[in-house]
């Protein structure tokens, strides 16, 4: 009997820790499957999310990358190009430097020049009115051409017989008329239309300089424009615009043939607009230069240089001026 009651209890307990074991195996298997996959889960979810963002911002900086790099490459370029302009301009800023510095002494110069040269005709205009003294001056005419205006006017026919053949030979007469008037109040250049060379002086007088001279005689020798081959309306331009009782004018008309349709008209409408001064002078002289243009070219075409001839020496005669017609084309 005591045997079998220790058999019992040592059953009893024996299956107490079985139990307890088993029952801890349960709980721990529980535990496993309920809660740690659903961690695991939820981080790989976060963790391929993650991913996703870091690559779609990977993406993102790739594309402003070569944006960046395109925009740094044109920089470049523009940088490159503006170092060029500024080695440009620095060799040009030099280049002006020394021009600048060439006409600083230039300028230097022609001042000890133009000094000397004003002392020199001190003297020389003091010697010339020494020797001057005691002489009476009894006539203002250079080769019978009266040279006591003051103003003077070129009328020059520019149709295409003039500008063909007799426009170096009337360029040379225009330089010789300048010379034997040195220094005047002002100048003018119309052609036998009345259209000015230089339309900004249009109506005033262009100051007489040596610089003026020269683009005068440059400007001339291209200055072809239209002409009905008739002096009249640039003479009665001249007179009407430019006439004063206080000034006194020479018109110096240059062509080679008149086409006009009556002599005796013209005459009469310059002596009307052309008005006598109280001492019965005309105040504009009207001088007249004639080149033998259509005598040269065809016996057909002389009528109209024979008309221009006679309409010259009446309006000349008239208007006390010299009517001067040349037999050729040679100086």
């Amino acid at each position: 009997m005591r045997k079998r009651r220790e058999m019992s209890e040592f059953s009893l307990s024996f299956l107490d820790v079985i139990c307890c074991g088993f029952g801890a195996v349960i709980l721990l298997l529980m535990i496993t499957k309920t809660v740690q996959p659903q961690i695991i889960e939820a981080s790989t979810v976060n963790l391929e999310g993650l991913v996703a963002d870091l690559q779609e911002q990977l993406f993102e900086i790739r594309g402003e990358t070569r944006f960046l790099n395109r925009d740094l490459n044109a920089r470049k370029e523009q940088l490159s190009d503006y170092k060029e302009r500024i080695a440009i301009l620095r060799g040009q800023l030099a280049s002006t430097r020394s021009l600048f510095d060439s006409l600083q002494v230039e300028t230097s110069t022609n001042s000890i020049i133009t000094e000397q040269l004003a002392i020199a005709r001190q003297s020389l205009t003091a010697e010339q009115k020494r020797l001057m003294a005691g002489l009476e001056v009894t006539s203002n005419l250079i080769g019978g051409i009266p040279v006591d205006s003051e103003y003077i006017i070129f009328v020059i026919d520019t149709s295409g017989s003039m500008f063909s053949y007799a426009w170096d030979r009337m360029m040379q007469e225009i330089d010789a008329t300048l010379n034997i008037y040195p220094n005047v109040k002002g100048i003018q250049i119309m052609n036998d239309m009345g259209k000015y060379m230089f339309s900004r002086y249009r109506g005033q007088w262009i100051p007489d300089t040596d610089g003026r001279r020269r683009v005068i005689m440059q400007n001339l020798r291209n200055w072809n424009v239209f002409s009905n081959s008739s002096p009249v309306e640039g003479i009665t331009a001249a007179i009407r615009t430019f006439y004063d009782p206080d000034k006194k004018i020479s018109i110096y008309v240059f062509g080679d043939e008149f086409t006009g349709d009556s002599i005796g008209e013209v005459v009469d409408t310059v002596e009307r607009i052309n008005r006598e001064a109280s001492d019965g002078q005309r105040r504009v002289r009207i001088h007249a230069v004639g080149f033998p243009v259509q005598f040269i070219r065809a016996a057909n075409l002389q009528t109209t240089g024979i008309r221009f001839a006679a309409l010259m020496r009446e309006l000349t005669y008239r208007n006390g001026g010299t009517f001067v017609g040349l037999n050729d084309f040679r100086p």
